[in-house]
């Protein structure tokens, strides 16, 4: 009987043994934590980004907020990943698993803007640098428009409508009488745009798929339009037409 008592309270001890080896902080069967995920937010304007958080330990994963607060497109590229183009008041959501410990540069991919500003490094594990100076002056072309025509406006009524695309004007006719002249202004492209007359209207920058309408008074002669967002000239969106008497 003695023996019997004396195997089970062996086998209770050993029990208990298992539990706080499974329990115990340095037990070899405690399983390993998982990674932790962290949110971010940033924040595209012209042309900069503003991060909630420029680092993280290594192994983490990051759920990035990119919204845009800016007049204009922008995009957010890092690690590898990248947000569609957001347009303004428009956000979009990365996640990001950072596995190694380094320094992770994030980029706006759209043409002239990392130029301008728009790039940074992140810190995995390690302190990341100081994010780029930037500057408050709104990058330009370099072209120099010809002065507008001056002279009489002539008695037409006359409606152009303006399509708008990456990297193209569209207009329903290239030569108009002169006159009162309305324009439909309508962006057909994913980024914002806008038509500006030189020397005569500039047009507000338009989302994808917003449109507007203004007129304006117009002499013979010939003019440039062009898209005043900026680097959207350089890249093609200019076109002419002419005034005729």
């Amino acid at each position: 009987m003695r023996r019997v008592v004396g195997l089970f309270v062996l086998g209770a001890l050993a029990a208990v043994g298992v539990v706080a080896g499974v329990l115990a902080p340095g037990g070899s069967a405690t399983p390993a934590k998982a990674n932790a995920t962290v949110k971010i937010t940033v924040k595209a304007s012209e042309f900069k980004f503003g991060m909630s958080r420029r680092s993280v330990p290594a192994g983490t994963t990051v759920v990035f907020t990119v919204i845009n607060t800016g007049k204009i497109t922008h995009d957010f590229k890092i690690n590898g990943k990248k947000t569609p183009k957001l347009a303004p008041g428009k956000k979009a959501t990365l996640k990001v698993l950072f596995k190694k410990k380094g320094k992770y540069p994030y980029v706006c991919t759209l043409l002239g803007h990392a130029g301008a500003g728009m790039k940074g490094v992140f810190g995995v594990g390690v302190a990341p640098p100081p994010p780029p100076k930037t500057t408050t002056t709104t990058p330009t072309t370099t072209t120099t428009p010809p002065p507008p025509p001056t002279g009489p406006i002539g008695g037409a009524q006359t409606t152009v409508t303006v399509d708008m695309f990456e990297y193209r004007f569209a207009l329903s006719q290239s030569s108009i009488p002169s006159g009162q002249v309305t324009f439909v202004i309508t962006n057909r492209g994913g980024e914002t745009h806008n038509f500006a007359i030189a020397g005569s209207k500039s047009g507000a920058i338009l989302g994808p798929g917003q449109t507007e309408t203004w007129t304006v008074g117009l002499p013979a002669g010939s003019y440039n339009a062009v898209c005043d967002v900026p680097f959207h000239a350089e890249r093609g969106m200019t076109t002419t037409f002419t005034v005729t008497p």
